[in-house]
């Protein structure tokens, strides 16, 4: 029998040269489409969770997901970071690097009440550049940001360094490759 890790990762497809040449982009669409592989993944996301979180947040459009079961599963609210013109209202903007290019995020400025408990949850962290940049915004928002969670990381793209140069020292991955 295997392990919900190894089904995990036997749904993840590699495809290369997606979105340009040179990068290998994780396909989660395979594990999405299997009931027991998407179960086991937000099962494994929800273990590494600290239980003490009123917030969890999902980055744009994976994140998305992964981020709203886990924060159903542990009884806190959710909590969308967008790309630009997505929000209606007044919103905080990050603009980061990603491995590939340059994207902003927005958040709604009234999203989350100041000194709520807050969790991130994405699907893959590459460079951190993502998660940092969500980090940024909730700093905006006034909130304890607690721990990041990803359900794959791409170690020899170094984002855990990224996340610890940004202050951030809680993290956890149910993959990392």
């Amino acid at each position: 029998m295997e392990s919900k890790s190894e089904l995990i990762e036997s749904l993840i497809r590699d495809v290369p040269d997606f979105p340009k040449p040179g990068v290998v982009f994780k396909d989660i669409t395979p594990l999405l489409a299997n009931p027991n592989g998407f179960s086991a993944a937000i099962e494994e996301l929800v273990l590494r969770s600290p239980r003490d979180i009123d917030v969890v947040v999902g980055m744009e459009a994976r994140g998305f997901l992964f981020a709203a079961p886990v924060a159903l599963a542990i009884g806190a609210g959710f909590v969308p970071v967008r790309k630009p013109g997505k929000l209606p209202g007044q919103v905080y903007s990050e603009t980061f690097a990603l491995e590939y290019g340059e994207e902003t995020l927005t958040v709604h400025q009234d999203a989350i009440k100041p000194g709520s408990r807050v969790m991130i949850v994405d699907d893959v962290m590459a460079t951190g550049g993502t998660a940092v940049a969500t980090a940024n915004l909730l700093k905006q928002l006034g909130v304890e940001l607690v721990h990041v969670s990803v359900l794959m990381e791409l170690s020899f793209l170094h984002g855990r360094d990224a996340l610890t140069n940004s202050g951030i020292d809680s993290f956890s991955s149910v993959l990392t490759v």
